[in-house]
C-alpha cells in the first residue's frame, strides 16, 4: 500500500506541475502580446501627437491669414496685382512679354 500512495502522490505532483507550467506558458504568451500592443499604441500615440501639433500650427496660420485678409493691406495688394488699380500718384510698370 505504501507504493500505491507514493505513485498517487507522484502522479498528483506531476499533474500539478504540468498544469502550472501550462499556465505559465499561456500567461507568458499573453504578456508578450500585451507588450506588443502597448508598443503599437505608444507609436500611434506619438504619431497622433505629431499630427495634432501640425494641425495646431496650420490652424494658427489660417487664423493669421484670416486676419490679413480682413486688413486694408490685403485689399490694396489684391487691387494692385489683380485689378491694376493704384493710388492717385502711384505708377505701376509692367514688363512686356517678348
Amino acid at each position: 500500500m505504501n507504493r500505491r500512495r507514493k505513485r498517487r502522490r507522484n502522479t498528483g505532483t506531476v499533474a500539478i506541475t504540468i498544469i502550472v507550467l501550462a499556465f505559465l506558458v499561456v500567461m507568458s504568451i499573453q504578456i508578450y502580446r500585451l507588450k506588443l500592443k502597448d508598443s503599437e499604441y505608444a507609436a500611434r500615440e506619438q504619431e497622433l501627437k505629431q499630427e495634432f501639433e501640425e494641425e495646431t500650427q496650420r490652424a494658427t496660420e489660417i487664423d493669421n491669414l484670416e486676419e490679413y485678409m480682413k486688413s486694408s493691406e490685403y485689399i490694396e495688394d489684391v487691387a494692385k496685382s489683380k485689378l491694376g488699380l493704384t493710388y492717385k500718384n502711384e505708377i505701376i510698370f509692367k514688363e512686356k512679354d517678348e
